[in-house]
Order: C-alpha cells, then sequence, then structure tokens
C-alpha cells in the first residue's frame, strides 16, 4: 500500500463484520441486566480515540458507564496495580516487576495498531523514506541535520534542507516509547547497548512531550522534529508518516493491510498474552515495523468482574467496528482465542 492512508467503510457494515468475529472465536457481548454500572479505567493513549467510542457504545447499549483518563501506559498500570481503578490500559505488556506488583492481574491484547513517525521538515512532502539505523542515529544525537548524507541516500530526489534535527519524545511513561525503543533496540546495536528499552528510557537527546497530544503539538511546533506518535493522532492531525523500512527492505507505512501483516507473524500466544511484533521477519513482505499490540489490565479478583468481563468482550466484538477510522486492524484468530479463555477469567 502505498502512502500514509486508512481505510473507510460505513460503521454499519463494519459493525457486522465486528459481531460475526466476535461470533467466530465464541465472544458475544450481551448486556450485564439490572442497575447501570460504572467502570474506571486509565492508560494508554494510544487506544484512548478507539476507547472512546467503545465506551460511548458500551454506554448506549447497556447503560452503563466507563470512564476513561488518558495518563500513559506507565500510569495505568501503576493505577491498576494500586487498585485505584477498574481495567488499566498499556501498549507495553507488563514487565515480570510489575506483573508482581499487579495482584491476580491478567493482560488481554484488545487493539492492535501502530506507533508512525511523524515530521516537520519544511518543503519536504508525504514521502520521506527512513531506516532503523537511520532513526536511532537521529535518536542517539549522532545525525544532526536533514542533509545528513545517511538520510539523502535514502530519498534520490527529495530536497532535504540543511535544518537542525529535533527529535520529540514522550515525557511520560508510554507504551509508544516501549514499541518504538524496542524497535530500535532490534535494529540497532548501539541503540540496545546505550538506552535499551522500556516505557520509560533516557534519551540521550531532543525535546518532550507529555502524551500522544503533547508530543503532536511539539511536532507541529517545531520545524525540523521527527516524532514517534500513535498512528491515530498522525491521522487526526493530518500529519505526514516515514516510511521505515522493513527487514524485507521495503519502504512501508502504518496502513491496516501493513499492520495486519506485521500481527500475521502470531502463530502461537504465550501464557501471560505478551506480544512483540516490531521488526517482523522478512517474509512479513509488506509489514509496518513499529507496529504495536494494546493492552487491557485487570485483576480477576475484581469486584465488578461481571461488568468488566461484559466491557472488554464488546470492545472486542462489536467495538471492533470502530477501530479502523483509527487505523486499528482486526486481530489475529490466535489472538483472538487466547483473548476468549483470559476474559472468562475475570
Amino acid at each position: 500500500m502505498k502512502g500514509f492512508a486508512f481505510r473507510r467503510r460505513k460503521l454499519a457494515s463494519l459493525s457486522a463484520v465486528g459481531l460475526a468475529l466476535g461470533a467466530s472465536v465464541g465472544f458475544t457481548a450481551n448486556a450485564v441486566a439490572a442497575t447501570p454500572g460504572t467502570l474506571n479505567g486509565a492508560g494508554s493513549t494510544l487506544v484512548a480515540p478507539l476507547e472512546a467510542e467503545w465506551a460511548q457504545g458500551f454506554d448506549s447499549k447497556t447503560g452503563n458507564t466507563v470512564n476513561y483518563n488518558a495518563v500513559g501506559s506507565g500510569t495505568g498500570i501503576a493505577d491498576i496495580s494500586a487498585g485505584t481503578v477498574d481495567f488499566g490500559a498499556s501498549d507495553a505488556p507488563l514487565n515480570p516487576t510489575q506483573a508482581a506488583a499487579c495482584a491476580n492481574c491478567i493482560q488481554i491484547p484488545w487493539a492492535l495498531s501502530a506507533t508512525g513517525v511523524g515530521y516537520n521538515v519544511p518543503g519536504v512532502g508525504k514521502k520521506l523514506h527512513l531506516t532503523g539505523s537511520v532513526l536511532a542515529g537521529i535518536y542517539l544525537g549522532n545525525i544532526n541535520t536533514w542533509n545528513a548524507p545517511q538520510i539523502t541516500k535514502l530519498n534520490k530526489g527529495v530536497h532535504l534542507p540543511s535544518l537542525k534535527i529535533t527529535p520529540v519524545f514522550r515525557s511520560d511513561g508510554s507504551g509508544d516509547t516501549y514499541a518504538f525503543t524496542n524497535y530500535l533496540s532490534h535494529v540497532s546495536s548501539a541503540w540496545s547497548s546505550k538506552v535499551s528499552f522500556g516505557t520509560a528510557v533516557q534519551f540521550p537527546t531532543g525535546v518532550s512531550g507529555k502524551g500522544n497530544s503533547g508530543v503532536t503539538a511539539v511536532l507541529q511546533g517545531t520545524p525540523g522534529s521527527i516524532a514517534y506518535i500513535a498512528v491515530s493522532y498522525l491521522i487526526a492531525h493530518n500529519l505526514p508518516a516515514v516510511g521505515i523500512a522493513n527487514a524485507a527492505g521495503k519502504y512501508e507505512y502504518p496502513n491496516l493491510n501493513n499492520i495486519e501483516n506485521a500481527a500475521s507473524t502470531v502463530k502461537h500466544v504465550p501464557g501471560n498474552l505478551a506480544l512483540s511484533i516490531v521488526d517482523p521477519p522478512k517474509s512479513a513482505k509488506i509489514a509496518y515495523p513499529i507496529s504495536t499490540f494494546t493492552y487491557a489490565i485487570a485483576p480477576t479478583t475484581a469486584p465488578q468482574g461481571g461488568l468488566l468481563k461484559s466491557f472488554i468482550k464488546y470492545a472486542l466484538t462489536t467495538g471492533h467496528s470502530f477501530g479502523e477510522n483509527y487505523d486499528f486492524a482486526p486481530l489475529p484468530k490466535v489472538v483472538l482465542k487466547a483473548d476468549q479463555a483470559a476474559v472468562n477469567k475475570l
């Protein structure tokens, strides 16, 4: 798929697809009966636009309210671990320390999207190519101007100005940071040894913004900047995305087909449901290499377990019909099957 675009379909037909998908893996999104209840969640800003659709649709269908605070994956994990919310949301799976701190918690990959790389380079159109090693060089501070030879040789025919590059990163604990730095650690030994990966790392250079909205604002207001941002925010603000070289040597954008192709490499789901699809093998020929799952995190002992189960089932079935407009791709069947077993534990 060329360029940075995403597919749209009428929501009526999408809803039918979502319901059929749910039926295929045994999900039902039945309303919880009797007195309407309230769920409170916090975490990922990547999933926030889709979660808002889920909350509205779930309210319309069941009369139950879902409040969600988009405070970043790191805070979402901390909040659910402290028991101050009913569910957390994170684009990074729990690490062993976090899993131990979140008593009786399970993580459920409930959506699939990507971390895009946006840029603000005056005079450059919507076709910019970078490799993972060049991205690492930029964020390590080793490549400092847009007309550096490492960039110009990847973009023949594109006039790149002698303009300082300003890398932008997240100031808060972020699943997008996890996906981006995990990718850089895969493709750059220098990055892996000097910085590594996580929801929060020590970036060697650049400026920060809080949340995807904050990073987007910094990118828009800073000529010469580059930033990793959840793809739904790039779409909402009509910002160009970098075409990133995948393992097959093709420059791909965070479009639905390319995200799905990356996720198609998942053939088995581990017991803790933690999945990574960054830098997929070259057999995934059109894969976008910074694709990511995003997770609901909830305790199996939640006092509102029935309501929580109903909401997550809704998100995984009917709720998936809203995903395409925000560049959230369908979950692979093997992941949905694992999700079913996990949700039934709530």
